[in-house]
C-alpha cells in the first residue's frame, strides 16, 4: 500500500544511519515493523501471571532449555 507521509529529515537521517537501510522506504518499513513487534511483545509481557498454566512447570522449563539448546548447535 502507497502512503505518503512527513517525516523530519533529521529523523529520517537517524533512522537511515541505524537501520543500516539501502532506501528510505527500507528504513520506514523496518521502523514499522520493529515498532509492531515491540507492542506485541509488550501486549505478552503484560498477560504475565494472568494465564493459568497447566501442567507440570519445572518440566515446561527443562524442555525449553533443551529446545534453546538445540537451536544454539
Amino acid at each position: 500500500m502507497r502512503t505518503t507521509v512527513t517525516i523530519p529529515d533529521n529523523i529520517l537521517t537517524d533512522l537511515m544511519h541505524f537501520s543500516q537501510a539501502s532506501s528510505r522506504t527500507d528504513a520506514v518499513n523496518r521502523a514499522v515493523v520493529e515498532w509492531v513487534q515491540q507492542r506485541r511483545i509488550e501486549r505478552l509481557k503484560a498477560l504475565r501471571g494472568k494465564l493459568p498454566v497447566e501442567g507440570d512447570l519445572a518440566a515446561l522449563r527443562e524442555q525449553e532449555i533443551e529446545e534453546v539448546a538445540e537451536l544454539d548447535r
